[in-house]
């Protein structure tokens, strides 16, 4: 194989940080003051336009060099940051904080796995001021520059919040006084429908699988999103984002 050739399985995370790439989630990452920002490289013309004057120092990078060094397809946009990761947070943690917050909602995943989806879901999150989203550790993405580019700045403001079990992290989000509503495609109330309580858990399944027996008999309330004959689900990210619209608009 030519040396100039690169690698598909080549990993653009080190021991010192990952890489964030694409000019929103860059600048985000930047803005985040629990960011520590290890090595920042653009096209200098990008770099010139976009960056705040007191951003880090930028080491300027043809497009191939920048190419080089990032997944193979990235879609950088002609930036992309070193970052130490953010510091985890935990579910008791989470609840502790919202335990006098009239007004919440958190989206809870069951084996969503798909980077794509689950970065569009905390950009979402983030647009309707979400406060945190539940994944079960063994079964959801790693925070890659694929899913922070999808979550556009998102994961800065909205948390994920990594769980063993996710039966027992619904328990202790009821016992939380807050109200987990999960979705099925059989025949429930409409969403459209119910009257949303002020502090919700919305719980959705992966596509195909929908929600496992145990996550579905965890939940307070089952409902599902009306659609036409056409297809037979919405794409997960489509769903969080009708839900929590609902949740958010005014009443």
């Amino acid at each position: 194989m030519s040396s100039h050739r690169r690698s598909h399985n080549r990993k653009p995370a080190t021991r010192q940080g990952s890489w964030i790439y694409g000019l929103h989630a860059v600048k985000a990452a930047l803005a985040n003051p629990r960011r520590r920002c290890r090595r920042l490289v653009a096209i200098k013309e990008v770099a010139q336009t976009s960056l705040a004057t007191d951003a880090p120092k930028c080491e300027y990078l043809s497009r191939a060099a920048l190419n080089e060094i990032l997944p193979l397809g990235a879609v950088h946009q002609g930036i992309a940051g070193l970052f130490d990761p953010l510091p985890p947070v935990a579910l008791d943690d989470l609840l502790a904080d919202l335990s006098e917050v009239e007004r919440c909602a958190l989206m809870v995943l069951d084996q969503v796995s798909d980077p794509r989806n689950v970065g569009a879901i905390l950009r979402t999150a983030a647009a309707f001021g979400c406060q945190g989203v539940v994944v079960q550790d063994r079964h959801s993405p790693a925070l890659t520059g694929t899913l922070q580019k999808a979550a556009s700045g998102g994961l800065e403001v909205v948390p994920i919040v990594r769980v063993t079990n996710l039966a027992r992290a619904i328990d202790a989000m009821r016992s939380a006084d807050i109200w987990c509503i999960g979705f099925d495609v059989a025949d429930n109330e409409p969403l459209s429908k119910s009257r949303l309580a002020d502090r919700v858990a919305f719980v959705l399944g992966a596509e195909g699988q929908g929600l496992r027996r145990l996550t579905r008999e965890r939940c307070d309330q089952l409902l599902r999103i009306p659609i036409g004959p056409a297809v037979e689900s919405l794409n997960v990210s489509a769903a969080a984002a009708i839900a929590l619209y609902e949740w958010a608009r005014p009443t």
